[in-house]
């Protein structure tokens, strides 16, 4: 650590951050809880995560996962069809395991939420309303009772790594709970479905694909003033909002 000469930020806006210092990540959030959950998830979850060198709230130091992103949103996978095949693997992995303690959101406040964001959406012009109502639409269909897994909760396919075909860690837990084993396979490919295929291959049971695009709709309504608000840009090509006209 002595000869890291510079400190990398790899995200940060005024909820939270995360520095890259060398082949350290540090995690300082004003929320706690989300550290809880990130710790506690990461020691229950069955499959690679960083290991944990420090916490000293409102701090928790990681070590870097090895390998590279399966991907990022708006750019195409260079990552083979197996490292796909193995995320969706791990995935299954995940949700196989005992539940988490701690629930997650229910239906009915997903709807509410979902229902709020489209509303702003359209309020503040920010998206046509023919193109919000047609993806509140498709979104419906995920909007169904389901038995609750282990679920990430987050799982950006920047969130993901992997080394050649094998997965080697998976980072960002803090909205890791009880939930829609779907909704985890659809924030995977989200901007990817070309790779949903390889997906569901690794995920090894028959799964509707008709959800899985309604919380691809559901999840880019959901995102969108977050995003926008907090620097990032939802109409960026491949991101959210090209999601949402895809389901035109």
């Amino acid at each position: 650590m002595a000869d890291v000469e510079e400190v990398e930020v790899v995200v940060a806006h005024n909820e939270r951050a995360t520095l890259r210092v060398g082949d350290v990540f540090l995690k300082v959030d004003a929320d706690q809880s989300r550290l809880d959950t990130e710790v506690e998830a990461m020691a229950l979850a069955p499959i690679p995560t960083p290991e944990i060198l420090w916490r000293n709230p409102p701090a928790l130091a990681l070590a870097a996962v090895p390998g590279t992103a399966l991907g990022q949103l708006g750019e195409p996978s260079i990552a083979s069809a197996a490292a796909w095949v193995a995320a969706g693997a791990a995935v299954r992995r995940l949700h196989d395991a005992p539940l988490p303690p701690w629930p997650g959101q229910s239906l009915g406040e997903i709807t509410a939420e979902l229902d709020f964001e489209c509303e702003w959406l359209v309020t503040n012009r920010v998206l046509p309303t023919d193109l919000v109502t047609r993806n509140r639409e498709v979104a419906e269909a995920a909007l169904r009772p389901w038995t609750p897994v282990f679920i990430h909760g987050d799982l950006q396919v920047s969130h993901v790594f992997v080394d050649g075909d094998e997965i080697t860690g998976v980072i960002d837990w803090s909205e890791a709970a009880q939930g829609d084993a779907l909704y985890d396979l659809a924030i995977l490919t989200l901007g990817h479905p070309e790779h949903l295929d390889d997906v569901v291959t690794g995920y090894g049971v028959d799964v509707d694909l008709e959800v899985i695009r309604a919380w691809w709709s559901l999840r880019s309504l959901q995102a969108a003033r977050w995003l926008i608000e907090h620097g990032f840009d939802p109409s960026s090509p491949g991101c959210e909002f090209a999601v949402l006209r895809s389901q035109m």
